[in-house]
């Protein structure tokens, strides 16, 4: 057979995906990959419905659907501050995925470096690969998941051409406050670099903490690309909308990528997908009202308990401590991975091993999402007990 392409070795499969998997395979709750057990609104359902009967059912504009680009553009404005050229200034992609494999793309020349937070989505570091850029991390250090703005500094030096910043991130859910948005913004203009960010959360931000778009920030926008999603906002993963934002020469560009990566994303969804961009206020209010609920009830199961965690600040995602479990005699030897591939095979919950998200080594924490039903998390934590009972024989 012949040679495979030196890239390929270079990263694994996604953890989080092959997480899925096993536990499908073995009938467990899934809690390792982000995505909800409840439906999406029912104006978007309805709308779908009507859409299957009467279309559209072919491309739309590569770019985008034009009324699709509009309603983006005025709901993106509630978080900018300004109203984005849904002609000039917006691309839709197939999912927030591509809409970041495409920013990388368009900014970064094979050879160039890029800073990435660590911990990270594990998309990251695939997308720079793919991309033929050189990832520069720079850690979130636990628990509270601060950074060092003259490690950002020191890449930026190097020659990094961009940064990456989720915000809220996944995976430890921090919320990055104006100040270090704007510290990092200070740096993007003083090195000339560009700020990629993945707001895919941007709804799912929990009181004290609010969402603040780096693109609102003075002076920044021609230094940074935004790039979201519909999946977590409206419940929809799987209709695989996704979007990025960005001054006309950037975007023009990008353009370009995402034609001959993937032409465009599904005309139909895009068409049903309208009617949620028009959501009131509200809506987001009450998105966020749900998620908090949820996120105090299931923290309240593990305390209850007695597993350790971090309190999120965003994001549906909590990491949990598993140092006691990794310290008793029969996982002695374990890495992360293989207690999460035990977990779902005899508790019947499934996780994603943290080593996966970060760069440093780091085997103590196995991430979980709460974005189930309450009777899902109620029986996420009886099992869980049977595993917490662990440390007490």
């Amino acid at each position: 057979m012949p040679k495979l392409s030196d890239r390929v070795g270079t990263f694994t499969d996604s953890v989080i995906r092959r997480m899925t998997r096993i536990s499908d395979a073995c009938g467990a709750i899934n809690l390792s990959q982000g995505f909800p057990d409840f439906d999406p609104p029912k104006e978007l359902l309805d709308a779908l419905a009507h859409v299957a009967y009467h279309g559209p059912h072919q491309y739309s504009v590569t770019f985008g659907a034009e009324n699709f680009r509009e309603a983006l553009a005025k709901k993106a404005a509630r978080s900018l501050g300004y109203v984005p050229d849904p002609a000039k200034e917006i691309v839709v992609t197939c999912g927030g995925t591509e809409a970041m494999m495409c920013a990388v793309m368009t900014v970064c020349n094979p050879g160039d470096s890029i800073i990435v937070f660590s911990p990270f989505y594990e998309n990251y570091g695939a997308d720079a690969i793919l991309s033929g850029a050189k990832p520069i991390f720079i850690p979130l250090v636990p628990p509270s998941y601060e950074f060092d703005l003259e490690l950002i500094e020191e890449g930026f030096r190097q020659g990094a051409k961009a940064i990456i910043v989720c915000n809220p991130s996944n995976p430890c859910g921090k919320v990055f406050t104006r100040e270090e948005l704007s510290a990092i913004g200070d740096l993007a203009l003083r090195y000339d670099a560009f700020i990629i960010t993945d707001e895919v959360y941007e709804h799912l931000v929990y009181a004290p903490y609010t969402h603040v778009s780096a693109a609102s920030l003075p002076g920044l926008y021609d230094h940074v690309i935004t790039c979201n999603s519909l999946s977590k906002t409206y419940s929809i993963t799987g209709w695989r909308l996704g979007y990025l934002i960005a001054p006309e020469p950037v975007a023009e560009a990008a353009k370009k990528v995402h034609d001959f990566l993937t032409v465009g994303a599904p005309s139909p969804l895009q068409e049903a997908a309208v009617v949620g961009l028009g959501f009131p206020e509200s809506y987001y209010e009450s998105l966020r009202a749900l998620y908090t609920e949820k996120r105090d009830y299931f923290l309240a199961g593990l305390d209850r308990i007695g597993l350790k965690h971090n309190v999120p600040q965003g994001t549906y995602f909590v990491m949990v401590d598993i140092s006691d479990f990794l310290a008793l005699p029969q996982f002695q030897g374990y890495t992360d991975l293989e207690f999460c591939e035990w977990m779902i095979q005899n508790i019947g919950v499934a996780a994603v091993p943290g080593s996966s998200f970060f760069r440093e080594e780091v085997n103590n924490l196995i991430r979980l999402h709460f974005a189930r039903e309450k009777e899902t998390l109620d029986e996420v934590i009886l099992r869980l007990s049977r595993l917490a009972d662990l440390l007490k024989e």
